[in-house]
């Protein structure tokens, strides 16, 4: 029987591919680590099979072996990156938990127990897994439609402050929420103060966003706490843009408010500023304090007006030392009340020219 001469090439073009397959298989078992290749060969294939079963099955053995190396190895970052809740935060979930399955409420002390034991993300995890079950009992079984008790909202603001997890946090601040929870101005403002402790301005500018759009109104304490961040952080930009936030919307600012403006104003050298922040502070009716005072007096010498700077502060220590005398009388009645004796001249003396 002839064989044509196309049939003798593709048979020659086949061999060559098997054999630079082979050759390539064997570079990359080479190439292995020796573990790899050790574990490979104590994997015993019945030379019973023929050699295309063979191949599949040694086939399917690489294929075992690199994704159980590969899982394992996610595996051990997972457990690494995981964190675990707490012991006692795990004991009162449970506890509460047994209690829902049965149908029963549990104390309210055990809620307030989990509140003060969370320590980390994990547990408040927890803590909303369980305020959303109790909600859902309270509902189905209780017919019990209100929320709980609104000092919850600022417990858990306590506790997700606490934890580090101020994001979760969050969620005391939602008006429409699946735990029960009544969302207060005063757990929005305890966790601005958290943001403040840690000098975190993109944690204020989140709180901010999500007060907003759960409705809750802001307040003069809210601008006291936001200048404080933007002042500590000194982002300028950042106080501006929520200043003019505050005043549109009508708040009226604390003298505290006024201060930190007033002084970052004078710190940054805007003049122009300077002025109308001191005109809405005197519309408002707010007494001068010394913050504000000096930073008229700097707005002066920016303005190169040296005769008006000495002139305020000169108004300045007579205003403010009215205030220091009753203030040092008051002090020293009190160290004389506990034994003390002391003599103190409060009159005016004449400056020598």
């Amino acid at each position: 029987m002839r064989i044509s001469r196309s049939a003798r090439f593709l048979g020659a073009s086949m061999c060559s591919a098997v054999r630079s397959e082979n050759s390539i298989s064997s570079a990359i078992e080479a190439s292995l680590p020796l573990s790899y290749s050790q574990q490979r060969r104590s994997l015993s294939i019945p030379s019973l099979l023929p050699p295309s079963s063979r191949n599949e099955t040694e086939h399917f053995l690489d294929q075992a072996f690199c994704s159980t190396s590969v899982k394992a190895s996610f595996s051990t970052e997972a457990k690494t990156d995981t964190a675990t809740p707490s012991e006692a935060a795990q004991e009162l979930y449970n506890k509460m938990l047994k209690s829902v399955e049965a149908r029963t409420m549990p104390p309210n002390a055990c809620l307030r127990a989990m509140f003060a034991s969370c320590v980390n993300r994990e547990d408040v995890k927890l803590l909303f897994g369980i305020l959303q079950k109790l909600r859902i009992f309270r509902l189905s079984n209780l017919r019990i439609h209100d929320n709980f008790n609104s000092q919850y909202c600022m417990q858990i603001a306590e506790a997700c402050a606490r934890a580090g997890a101020v994001d979760l946090g969050l969620k005391v601040l939602w008006k429409h929420n699946v735990y029960g929870i009544t969302p207060t101005i005063g757990s929005a403002h305890y966790l601005l103060l958290h943001a403040k402790e840690h000098n975190d301005a993109k944690a204020m500018v989140k709180i901010l966003q999500v007060m907003k759009r759960n409705s809750l109104q802001f307040q003069p304490t809210t601008a006291d706490i936001v200048f404080s961040i933007c002042y500590n952080v000194g982002d300028w930009d950042l106080i501006c843009k929520f200043a003019k936030k505050f005043i549109k919307s009508g708040i009226k600012l604390h003298r505290t408010a006024y201060d930190i403006w007033m002084e970052f104003a004078a710190k940054m050298g805007k003049m122009e500023l300077i002025w109308e922040i001191e005109e809405l502070r005197s519309k408002s009716g707010k007494q001068h304090t010394v913050p504000t005072a000096f930073a008229c007096v700097k707005g002066y010498l920016l303005q190169h007006q040296p005769e008006n700077a000495a002139a305020t502060i000169h108004l300045l220590s007579q205003e403010f030392s009215a205030r220091l005398k009753s203030d040092i009388t008051s002090m020293m009645e009190h160290l004389l009340s506990m034994g003390l004796e002391l003599e103190l001249n409060m009159e005016d003396k004449p400056v020598a020219s």
